[in-house]
């Protein structure tokens, strides 16, 4: 997902992985590490990929994966410590105070733990991604999603997005694109068959072709 915080409209949005299984209180001290905020006075708001607000992500003891977050989709972190900074504290007073309590970038062995962990799960997905075959047929299980059959069309990295990305179209029209993301074409299908999703959630197997009969839909 991408993390924005409020000192920083303008910046480029961070890019993390976190997973859903942990709570929203164990998601905010991991964002310290990201933010230099404060767990204990942060405010999480979530928007899709289209930038349009979703809710308020403010339940500590909720698991992260219980609000609608999907790949891609952006979380803003409002803060005390950096309403602060955006009321006249300079610069070096915010450097100051991240080597004080040795946060963010600041705590060298976090740092490294976070760089052991994101290149454990890019050699583990680059491991999945190997056996998606172009072509293959398949099933995607997404987290709160029913299990959907397709065929794979595309297995590779996508412009603007972290790590590796399979691309299918299913055999019902479930799917949020036409192959294209943000203006450029991956591959090519009817629109609402295409997606996108990490191989994590691919398993390629000997999935027959579901028959899908639209009349039978409310």
């Amino acid at each position: 997902m991408h993390i924005t915080k409020s000192d920083a409209e303008t910046a480029a949005p961070i890019e993390r992985r976190f997973k859903k299984g942990i709570t929203v209180a164990e998601f905010k001290s991991k964002l310290e590490l990201v933010t230099g905020g404060n767990a204990a006075t942060m405010k999480l708001k979530l928007y899709d990929t289209k930038n349009k607000y979703i809710c308020d992500i403010d339940n500590d003891d909720a698991l992260l994966g219980s609000y609608p977050i999907d790949d891609l989709m952006r979380i803003h972190v409002i803060d005390k410590f950096t309403l602060l900074s955006d009321v006249g504290s300079s610069d070096s007073a915010e450097r100051s105070f991240l080597q004080r309590n040795r946060l963010g970038k600041y705590n060298e062995e976090e740092m490294m733990k976070i760089k052991e962990q994101q290149q454990k799960e890019l050699e583990e997905e680059a491991r999945l991604a190997a056996s998606v075959l172009v072509g293959a047929r398949c099933e995607v299980r997404v987290p709160h999603a029913p299990a959907r059959r397709a065929t794979v069309r595309y297995n590779g990295p996508l412009e603007g997005a972290k790590g590796l990305w399979i691309g299918v179209q299913y055999d019902e029209p479930r799917g949020k694109n036409d192959g294209e993301v943000n203006g450029k074409r991956y591959f090519t299908c009817p629109p609402k068959y295409g997606g996108f999703v990490k191989p994590v959630y691919v398993t390629v197997g000997d999935f027959p072709e579901e028959q899908f009969d639209l009349d039978d839909e409310i």
